[in-house]
């Protein structure tokens, strides 16, 4: 048995409604998380997916658009819903974890230095070995103090704090290949 699971982090349609929505890596990105998901389903790996909920706006469960993205068709072995950027306060998601003996998580979703990265922090926190899949991850580019960072740079410094410390940064095929 897989002590394994796949975290699907935000991919949801709440995000088609924020002003900072672009499309120009949301091919690529969808292409990834697909081969990603169907990867684990195939190795038995349970994917849970992840949702972020607000008191109001496009993530509020009012919304309506607190629900997966179009393009995935999956089946996740269980959903939970957060209300900060980590995937596991006030969530159940570590109880859930542990009761199936579950140490490793494959981290992927939506906004790749935010609740994805902090997902990732947690969870090393937390004693689980981390895969993070940057490459099954999506990301816009943010501006601080008048510096724009690219989706690039934004991936490049998740991966640049993460790798090593807190997890093994991986792409698709080397992540279901291990």
């Amino acid at each position: 048995m897989s002590r394994t699971a796949l975290i699907n982090i935000d991919t949801q349609q709440s995000f088609f409604h924020r002003e900072y929505w672009q499309e120009s890596d949301f091919p690529a990105f969808q292409q990834a998380i697909l081969a990603l998901i169907e990867g684990c389903q195939a190795r038995d790996i349970p994917v849970v997916d992840i949702f972020h909920v607000a008191d109001s706006g496009p993530f509020s469960l009012d919304s309506g658009f607190v629900t997966p993205m179009p393009f995935l068709q999956h089946q996740p072995a269980v959903t939970f819903y957060k209300h900060v950027h980590n995937a596991f306060t006030d969530t159940g998601l570590d109880h859930w974890l542990r009761s199936r003996d579950i140490n490793h998580l494959i981290i992927c979703g939506v906004r790749t230095e935010q609740c994805c990265e902090t997902t990732a922090r947690v969870a090393s926190d937390l004693g689980y070995r981390v895969t993070f899949v940057s490459e099954a991850t999506l990301t816009f580019p943010m501006t601080h103090k008048g510096v724009t960072l690219d989706c690039h740079a934004l991936r490049h410094r998740t991966e640049t704090v993460l790798e090593g410390r807190f997890a093994a940064i991986k792409t698709v095929y080397e992540t279901l290949e291990s």
